[in-house]
């Protein structure tokens, strides 16, 4: 890092430019403007990618300097500070032991590998390093989550008893969808455990306390699906022939979870669900009320006291972090706002020395609940999910 008038310069590499890398690009741009008192000076220096295509959008539209196919260059780049890892699963482990073996900051998104092992050598070696990170747990900064939080923790709900997550998407609804890499277990490890569940476990967490034992189902709907002949972008952009390949992993789980306080709480993903796109919602039950929050609503939180019946509270300036992007309540932030938020929190962690994004050790955690998930879901018992440290989600 070095100085650049009064700011500092921070150079940013991103290994793979799907969907997700594409987003953390845009959100490194954005902490200038909505964080002027870090007075950093994002520079988007160098992005790995495989495909070519890729690599040009870096340098045509995305902002970078260079590009290049070989991720090695990204963390030889004297010029590089941080790294986003947005790359597939299974090559999360390498990528990142690598980013901090170099002595780069990470940002990696979820999950953290193909399984708790992965996610737990990212951890270690992240701490060994004594370097700062940030996992993609995005939903937790929207600032209706912050509102709930504080509510919950006020102890205007009263003895909490129950809760209630459930992720439901259909991007995998259509039978032919391609088989990507989300389906193979080598490439992926569990299926919606991993991409969308993980992130319930988080929000859970983050709201309550510690999951210390859960017990679970889990199917496959479509067994199997149209291997892609090219390349695409997120969920989509892909052209498929005729071949049919085996999805490995999950379509959906349910789920039944203990916590440290002693709530019981149910959590449910599904990537087949027809009908929701992107319906997130999670429910906090206690003595005196409730407060309710879905992503489709992202502005707004349900909130139901002793006399029964919720009320729509719209967030506003003093909620999280909602006064940096809009100027007052019914204005409405959106899904790459809460992005925008989690690279302010990693740039200022790296500026700081504070860890204060959701690190390595939320993302360890949340693989932990993962792997308890599809262990029980294997034997249909209950399985204890084990503490792990450096987590942010119970400060």
């Amino acid at each position: 890092m070095g100085e650049h008038g009064t700011r500092r310069r921070v150079g940013i590499g991103v290994i793979g430019l799907g969907w997700m890398g594409r987003l953390h690009a845009r959100s490194y741009r954005a902490v200038p403007e909505r964080y002027p008192e870090l007075r950093v000076d994002p520079r988007l220096v160098l992005a790995a990618d495989a495909h070519a295509q890729n690599r040009d959008a870096a340098v045509d539209h995305l902002g970078f300097a260079a590009a290049t196919a070989d991720w090695r260059d990204v963390l030889t780049h004297p010029d590089v500070d941080v790294v986003s890892v947005c790359a597939p699963n299974d090559l999360h482990r390498e990528l990142a032991i690598a980013t901090v073996a170099a002595g780069k900051h990470v940002w990696i998104e979820k999950p953290m590998g193909v399984g708790v092992a992965d996610s737990e050598a990212i951890a270690r070696a992240a701490t060994e390093a004594g370097v700062l990170t940030a996992v993609g747990f995005n939903y937790r900064h929207a600032p209706a989550v912050a509102r709930a939080r504080e509510t919950v923790r006020s102890g205007r709900l009263g003895r909490v008893t129950s809760a209630r997550v459930w992720l439901l998407a259909d991007y995998a609804a259509a039978p032919d969808a391609p088989l990507t890499w989300r389906y193979q277990r080598a490439r992926a490890g569990a299926g919606v455990v991993g991409d969308l569940l993980s992130h319930g476990a988080d929000l859970l967490q983050y709201l309550l306390g510690r999951i210390t034992e859960v017990t679970a189902t889990t199917s496959t709907v479509i067994a199997e699906r149209p291997v892609p002949t090219g390349a695409g972008i997120g969920h989509g952009g892909y052209e498929v022939g005729e071949e049919l390949g085996v999805v490995e992993n999950e379509d959906q789980v349910a789920v039944l979870a203990r916590l440290d306080s002693g709530v019981v709480a149910t959590l449910e993903a599904s990537r087949v669900a027809r009908g929701p796109q992107a319906e997130y919602v999670v429910e906090v039950y206690g003595t005196h009320g409730s407060v309710r929050w879905s992503f489709e609503r992202l502005n707004e939180l349900q909130v139901a006291g002793e006399d029964g019946g919720y009320r729509t509270v719209m967030v506003g300036p003093g909620d999280g972090e909602f006064a940096r992007f809009q100027p007052g309540a019914g204005t409405s932030m959106g899904f790459d706002d809460l992005k925008a938020i989690e690279a302010g929190l990693f740039l200022r962690s790296v500026l700081t020395g504070e860890q204060l994004a959701p690190s390595v050790g939320d993302g360890w955690a949340a693989a932990a609940v993962g792997d308890a998930v599809v262990a029980s879901a294997a034997d249909g018992r209950w399985h204890p999910v084990p503490h792990v440290p450096g987590t942010t989600y119970d400060r």
